[in-house]
């Protein structure tokens, strides 16, 4: 046999290997990827309860179960508060899964990331106490706000320190704290947080982007792309006006998606493509909506998240 029959004949037994064992490559079962909201999105859709600030967290749970949300992300002052007043935290978490709804984020972990030494360990009781809380309403995760860093803070000290709160949480509440980045914060843009998170060197280090952060901070939204789906703990999700100015703009000034003029559609192209699987969170502050009915607010939110990701295509 010459060499080119050889090479055919080889591709050949190769190209069919699989019909010889009598299985179509056609009947190969192939992975489906897990859709939500009746297939719309490949994100499950969740609510962050400040989008409906004035309401109750019993009633922010309602409020965004009947209006068909996958999920929700309460505030740590909200769990403290419901526990004040006598609620339990375990059952409220059982209440939510009940409602066929799961909790995949508590905001946060305030003050946790302080310059020194003997800061740090001060503020780990109440680290520890947040932790506590998210873990009991059944949180997967909890945000590691930077908000005490301080200005030119040292990023050695600051990932030591993440990787420290890391190992806090899986070892004692089995919750994953991931880091946060805030314009008004010393720690601004998605690719700073980013920087922690690396740094930390712990394969459990997460970030969360946020649309409107990304924006307002002007790290931009191109190097969203850039990161594994794994990293991203939660995204946060808004739309900002073009009016006031960037420089002026607030988290007040936070609009539903597809109202403003972020690149939210490419965004989610984006996204998509890094491989992210988690939640999809609305996260809006806008003192006007608060005023309006919440529980309209709630479905606006979501129908209106859900028509972006549609025009995104993914």
């Amino acid at each position: 046999m010459d060499r080119k029959k050889f090479i055919t004949l080889g591709a050949g037994l190769m190209g069919g290997s699989v019909s010889a064992l009598g299985i179509s490559k056609s009947s190969v079962p192939k992975k489906q990827e897990k859709r939500y909201q009746d297939g719309r999105s490949p994100w499950p859709i969740c609510l962050d309860t400040a989008t409906i600030r004035p309401a109750s967290l019993k009633d922010k749970v309602r409020i965004a179960s009947e209006a068909g949300y996958d999920a929700i992300e309460p505030w740590d002052n909200e769990l403290q508060e419901f526990e004040e007043n006598g609620g339990d935290l375990n059952k409220l978490g059982q209440e939510i899964k009940d409602r066929g709804m799961f909790v995949p984020s508590v905001i946060g972990l305030w003050n946790a990331l302080p310059p020194t030494r003997e800061q740090w360990e001060e503020s780990l009781q109440d680290t520890r106490r947040r932790m506590r809380m998210a873990s009991d309403i059944g949180s997967k995760h909890i945000q590691t706000i930077p908000n005490t860093v301080g200005e030119n803070y040292d990023l050695k000290w600051v990932a030591d320190r993440y990787r420290d709160i890391i190992e806090i949480g899986v070892q004692e509440y089995e919750i994953h704290p991931a880091i946060v980045f805030v314009k008004f914060f010393p720690l601004k843009t998605l690719g700073e947080a980013a920087a922690v998170a690396l740094n930390a060197n712990h394969v459990e280090a997460k970030v969360i982007p946020d649309t409107f952060h990304m924006h307002i901070s002007r790290g931009g939204f191109e190097g969203l792309k850039l990161l594994n789906g794994d990293m991203i703990a939660i995204f946060q999700f808004a739309d900002a006006p073009d009016s006031p100015s960037v420089e002026k703009l607030e988290d007040k000034h936070r609009v539903f998606p597809g109202d403003g003029v972020l690149p939210l559609v490419q965004s989610l192209k984006d996204l998509k493509s890094t491989g992210y699987t988690g939640c999809v969170s609305l996260e809006l502050y806008n003192p006007d909506y608060w005023e309006r009915d919440l529980q309209s607010v709630a479905e606006t939110g979501l129908q209106k998240t859900l028509n972006v990701i549609g025009k995104a295509e993914v």
